[in-house]
């Protein structure tokens, strides 16, 4: 079965019992026991519910992998990744990561002494030489927030399996349509379901995929005594959203490539960050982890000044926090992605003040780029 037929028919879509179109949502706390002697699937909704159940199903159908588990947020759900490493454990990080991610390291992990190294993670030898005797696990971003920096996912795989060490990824920016970790050997998959899996700006969810029972485990554990459970009506959603992730996807990426382009060879433009575009250096690398470069690009310009008054003439995307959705979003990493990242640490992550983001929406590619051309003509 093939990707936009599985996100139809390649889990329970409909429910069996009354042939309902769409899992029903079972908006309750607690579940009538047959008896309180025995046991039985669904008890409490934080412990699991029908259409949680049928969620991480769908997901993890699309994953190919095993089992799924669903959060309340995609932070949620790297920190119950995390967060179920030991105190004195060491966990090899690429430097290009988002903001909220190096928040929770530098923040919380420190103070559980989780040990944390951040490498150049299109460097496989940095990957390899930062390992210690105490390191557990290599974690990845491919493409990276906000620079867009490709990982060789089987090169780290290939190391990690050397050193018997656990890999995790955040795959939210390519999904599980344009890139498939668990068939490349990664051990954990995280998905911030708030962008393109749910792709309609209107749920904020995480989502946790492995094909190891183990850590399966362990994430349940983390999710049930931490309770950082998707809310059910939140679950109905992304699963709507879901459906029609394959066509969003594919005219997003296809108007993200032809604006990539076009900013390429934009006077104002510095740099153009897009794994789509041949000139990327990571372009090899990720055409043979990726079927596409994706439908999000980041761009630098001048200097603030000029992101200011570029952003002040677009009319079409809206200027926002987060992305994915099927609008287009720009965002400004300094103020939001990365605004819990101190300058200097920004700054040698290569988020400068001209650094803008672009998730490209399903508007018409057209509108999108005469809209985008016009707002640069008013740079200064």
């Amino acid at each position: 079965m093939k990707d936009k037929t599985k996100l139809i028919h390649g889990y329970h879509a409909f429910d069996e019992e009354t042939g309902a179109s769409s899992i029903p949502i079972y908006q309750c706390s607690t579940f009538k026991q047959a008896s309180i002697k025995d046991s039985q699937p669904y008890t409490y909704s934080r412990f699991s519910n029908p259409t949680r159940t049928a969620l991480e199903e769908a997901v993890a159908a699309l994953e190919n992998g095993k089992y799924a588990t669903a959060f309340a947020s995609g932070m949620s759900a790297i920190s119950a990744v995390l967060l179920s490493f030991n105190q004195g454990d060491h966990i090899v990080m690429c430097k290009s990561i988002y903001g909220g991610t190096f928040q929770l390291v530098n923040e919380v992990m420190k103070r559980f002494g989780i040990e944390v190294t951040f490498v150049d993670e299109t460097d496989l030898t940095a990957w390899e030489q930062a390992i210690q005797p105490n390191t557990r696990g290599l974690y990845l971003e491919t493409p990276s927030n906000p620079l867009l920096s490709v990982t060789n996912i089987a090169g780290v795989v290939a190391i990690a399996k050397a050193h018997h060490l656990v890999t995790m990824i955040d795959n939210t920016f390519m999904t599980p349509q344009f890139q498939k970790p668990l068939a490349l050997g990664i051990d954990v998959v995280i998905h911030s379901a708030t962008k393109f899996i749910n792709g309609h700006s209107d749920v904020v969810a995480g989502l946790v995929i492995t094909n190891d029972e183990k850590w399966e485990q362990q994430i349940k554990l983390q999710q049930k005594v931490l309770g950082g459970i998707l809310g059910i009506e939140d679950c109905w959603l992304t699963m709507r959203g879901l459906k029609t992730m394959a066509l969003r996807m594919e005219q997003s990426a296809r108007s993200a490539e032809k604006i990539s382009q076009m900013l390429e060879k934009h006077p104002a433009v510095r740099s153009i960050h897009y794994p789509g575009l041949p000139s990327h250096p990571g372009y090899q690398v990720h055409q043979q982890q990726a079927t596409s470069g994706g439908a999000v690009l980041s761009f630098e310009l001048a200097n603030q000044s000029a992101v200011y008054s570029f952003a002040e003439a677009l009319k079409i995307p809206i200027a926002a926090v987060s992305l994915g959705g099927v609008e287009s979003i720009l965002s400004y990493p300094v103020t939001m992605s990365h605004a819990c990242v101190p300058k200097a640490e920004r700054e040698k992550q290569g988020v400068t003040d001209g650094l803008l983001r672009l998730s490209v929406g399903i508007e018409d590619t057209e509108d999108l780029l005469a809209d985008l051309e016009q707002a640069l003509t008013k740079i200064q």
